[in-house]
């Protein structure tokens, strides 16, 4: 077995730490999150020598993963957060059987968020990019530059198509994913439609004529030219569809709403394209914006939009999430921000459960983590409000090193008795899991979910993979910023990711 990326297990598989996808500015972990990261590390080191192995081979098992949940279960107990739970037996962590039928299931997982930066080249000193691989470079925790130790771009290889397959092809059970766009000028895209093409057909051509990725098209409505181009995106890059985000502008000082203008235009030209799917970030404050734009990101504009437009299938990324508003229950004529403006817009416009409307939970979920009883509610209410049909699996990895914990996490993730009754919460059934991974998002982008799941357990990525995991070596690192100062570094030197 490999130990080349941390041989002494000092990572834990489920990563929770104050990385953010460098669009919101970290969060420092609270007491009972960092209480119950030193509690895993505990019965890490016990569990291990209890199996007779060491920390790093206990860690990269399911039984690692177990010990790990059960002691997050224990820690937020201790500390009256009951809300939510893993539900995992702690027989789990010393019993690889039982881990297995607890951890592992066959669902089809659709990530339809994900993300990796341009080749190392484009990164070079002759290239327009160089002074911005500086902001990557004051991530301490981002060090990947293992693979090439002498080069100044080394540490780039964290952010590669390369490492991208890696950590969310070969270290997670993704089935097929969608690659997407952060919000800058054409100039400024840190990721290329051309490179994202490149990385999907390397993917593509693996899966033997199949497909494991798709690719979006960053369409921002008040950018001038970008509504011209929507026709030559599609015909060019082949998109599945659009991305777009209603709190930017060229010079961060306004935003744009769904249901007027650039709206109605976005989508009366995804319309005679014929890519009717829209995905729009909503929540998540970015704090390049001035403060005239941010109430941009909140959901009122979305049930409008939707009702205006029933062809088109909106999917609102982050579901509206604001880390700044904690997640409780949701209070009809009470939705400040987050979450609940999103569902407060839906019922407004009389949506429905099988409406036009999707809720994806990428950062949101990976955020989550932290706060059982938070998580409890946001994804309590989704489901009771938005609709177990209606909320969709994306993971915004690779800022989160490979997604593979957050799948583990939402896998045994367990509402407590006491909040479904309390706030009519559903109890999260295996049918609604299955769901949200993958059977969801398979309908607004037309994929057969059998079709895939079967062709990506034979086709030679399928076939790599079961080579890799006789030796796993996963990473368990995070690479996006994790302190204020790492985050405000990589906003100046990318000109605002």
């Amino acid at each position: 077995m490999s130990d080349l990326i941390d041989s002494d297990g000092t990572r834990l598989p489920i990563k929770i730490d104050s990385t953010s996808n460098g669009e919101f500015i970290p969060r420092p972990l609270d007491h009972h999150s960092q209480v119950a990261n030193s509690l895993a590390h505990d019965w890490a080191s016990d569990n291990a020598k209890r199996r007779g192995q060491s920390r790093r081979a206990f860690l990269m098992s399911t039984c690692g993963v177990a010990s790990t949940l059960t002691a997050f279960n224990h820690a937020h107990a201790a500390l009256d957060k009951t809300g939510g739970f893993y539900d995992v037996p702690k027989e789990a962590a010393l019993d690889a059987e039982l881990a297995q039928a607890t951890l592992e299931s066959d669902d089809f997982i659709f990530d339809i968020q994900s993300h990796h930066l341009g080749p190392l080249e484009a990164w070079t000193e002759d290239s327009a990019r160089y002074a911005s691989r500086r902001g990557f470079r004051f991530m301490p925790h981002g060090k990947c530059d293992y693979a090439l130790p002498d080069a100044q771009i080394g540490h780039l290889n964290c952010y590669t198509s390369e490492a991208f397959i890696k950590e969310i092809f070969m270290d997670s059970d993704t089935d097929i994913a969608v690659l997407t766009f952060t919000p800058t000028t054409e100039e400024k895209m840190p990721l290329t439609h051309s490179e994202a093409a490149a990385t999907r057909e390397t993917l593509n051509a693996l899966n033997d004529g199949g497909r494991r990725l798709l690719l979006h098209g960053r369409i921002i409505p008040n950018l001038p030219g970008d509504l011209d181009r929507m026709s030559e995106v599609h015909e060019q890059w082949g998109i599945a569809a659009w991305k777009t985000y209603t709190q930017f502008s060229p010079n961060n000082d306004t935003g744009w709403w769904l249901d007027e203008e650039y709206g109605n235009k976005l989508a009366e030209n995804a319309r005679q394209i014929g890519v009717n799917v829209i995905c729009v970030h909503k929540g998540l404050p970015l704090p390049s914006m001035g403060k005239e734009n941010l109430e941009y990101g909140l959901c009122r504009d979305v049930g409008p939009a939707a009702r205006q437009n029933p062809d088109m299938s909106y999917i609102v990324y982050h579901s509206g999430f604001d880390p700044d508003k904690k997640e409780g229950a949701f209070e009809r004529g009470n939705p400040i921000s987050g979450i609940d403006s999103l569902i407060e817009s839906v019922l407004d416009s009389e949506i429905g459960l099988q409406g036009n409307v999707y809720a994806e939970l990428g950062s949101t979920w990976r955020y989550l983590l932290r706060d059982p009883d938070e998580a409890a509610h946001a994804i309590g209410k989704l489901l009771k409000y938005v609709g177990e049909d209606r909320v969709v699996w994306g993971t915004d990895s690779i800022w989160y090193g490979s997604p593979q914990d957050q799948i583990q996490a939402f896998r045994t993730f367990q509402i407590s008795q006491a909040f479904q009754e309390e706030y009519g919460y559903p109890e999260i059934t295996p049918a609604i899991r299955a769901k949200v991974f993958g059977l969801n998002a398979a309908v607004p982008y037309g994929l057969d979910s059998d079709e895939i799941k079967s062709r990506a357990k034979v086709d030679s990525i399928g076939q790599l993979k079961q080579a890799y995991l006789e030796q796993p070596d996963p990473s368990f690192m995070t690479y996006g910023p994790k302190t204020r100062r790492e985050f405000f570094d990589l906003m100046k030197l990318t000109g605002g990711l």
